[in-house]
């Protein structure tokens, strides 16, 4: 991906731990890798079809000075967020914020934090076997469309399949999106948690019926085990009423543990 670079950006400012930090105010030094393709500006000469560094300047001075916070993490993933979710065609953003003459009471020149943070593509598996279950996934729908951080690009056909698992229950609406989103992994599970109580969902049965299930299927090309996620998801190669919307979304997307792609995963499925 293409770079344009801003570096050392002064800025006075009024951050810190100390009151009069906040009040009296200092200077901070800023700069920032922006990520993004410069293909179609470089071939047109359109400053709209890049990001215009002057404007992102001007920005960055302007959301320092109007906040402030005691620490320099704040400040830098405040405005990392900030710039992916206002700044057109910015993909990802490396911010490193230095603090000149800290007052540690030593010697030193300057602290600084550095952070990176990006747009990510995921895919989200629904499921509802109980109530209005087009209702619930109309919700969960909704309720990333509210998510602040997240985009819903494509939503796959409702489709109707048998219980998996404990087969003793209603029939299942499924379903899967396509978002963009700025949530890291864990951050996004807990979204999708919240989501699922407010659609009142219960968890007493394994694999039994709820309201709302939501699900991470796939984050980027990611790979990641603990104790409370997994992607890509452990069972989704298993499952058609995963495979069949997935594949009618997004058929080439390869699976990164079985390296094929989820048409392939469902013709092999099949």
């Amino acid at each position: 991906m293409d770079k344009i670079q801003i570096k050392n950006l002064e800025i006075f400012a009024n951050h810190g731990v100390f009151p009069e930090e906040n009040k009296l105010g200092q200077k901070f030094v800023i700069s920032a890798t922006l990520y993004t393709s410069t293909r179609k500006a470089g071939k047109t000469d359109d400053l709209t079809a890049s990001i215009h560094y002057g404007e992102v300047s001007q920005f960055i001075t302007k959301f320092v000075q109007e906040h402030t916070w005691k620490l320099l993490e704040t400040v830098v993933e405040q405005l990392a967020e900030a710039m992916l979710l206002q700044i057109p065609h910015l993909e990802k953003v490396e911010l490193e914020i230095k603090k000149p003459w800290a007052p540690v009471g030593l010697p030193l020149e300057t602290v600084s934090v550095s952070i990176e943070r990006g747009w990510h593509t995921a895919y989200i598996a629904m499921g509802s076997n109980m109530g209005d279950k087009k209702a619930y996934l109309d919700m969960g729908v909704l309720g990333m469309q509210l998510t602040k951080g997240c985009i819903v690009e494509a939503v796959a056909d409702y489709l109707a399949t048998e219980p998996y698992g404990y087969t003793e229950q209603d029939e299942f609406l499924n379903s899967v999106m396509k978002i963009r989103t700025i949530l890291p992994p864990h951050e996004l599970l807990d979204r999708l948690h919240e989501l699922e109580q407010e659609a009142n969902r219960v968890r007493v049965i394994h694999w039994g019926p709820r309201t709302l299930d939501l699900d991470i299927l796939l984050y980027d090309d990611l790979i990641l085990d603990d104790e409370e996620l997994h992607i890509p998801h452990i069972e989704m190669h298993k499952r058609d009423f995963v495979l069949i919307p997935l594949a009618q979304i997004a058929p080439w997307v390869r699976h990164p543990v079985y390296n094929q792609t989820v048409q392939e995963l469902l013709d092999r499925l099949k």
